[in-house]
């Protein structure tokens, strides 16, 4: 089954796609184009389109530079970074439980006599 990382066939996680619209809204607020975006930052227009529609994981160091062109403090979306990466990853996947311990760990089985 494909996973949500970047393959388009699953819709990302709600992390990813908050921190899409989030810089959506950045880049649209700092009035750039991203044929503009791409020429102050070193990633491509063709990058920064994936990035903010929420299509490939972004770097950090996108973030940073986007919020350096936009003159904005990089602090709330770095955090939101931070909860996307993890997503992306599967970090942000909760552990699978533990096995239960075994029956003779707990007294329910005995030796026979």
């Amino acid at each position: 089954m494909p996973d949500s990382r970047g393959s388009g066939d699953l819709p990302p996680a709600a992390e990813c796609e908050r921190l899409a619209a989030e810089l959506r809204a950045l880049r649209e607020a700092a009035g750039l184009s991203l044929a503009e975006l791409a020429a102050r930052t070193p990633y491509s227009k063709s990058s920064w389109e994936r990035y903010v529609n929420g299509r490939k994981p972004v770097p950090r160091q996108a973030v940073e530079a986007l919020c350096a062109v936009a003159g904005v403090p990089a602090g709330r979306l770095l955090a939101l970074w931070e909860l996307a990466d993890a997503a992306w990853s599967g970090r942000a996947r909760p552990a699978a439980p533990e096995p239960p311990a075994a029956s003779a760990e707990h007294g329910s089985a005995r030796p026979a006599a």
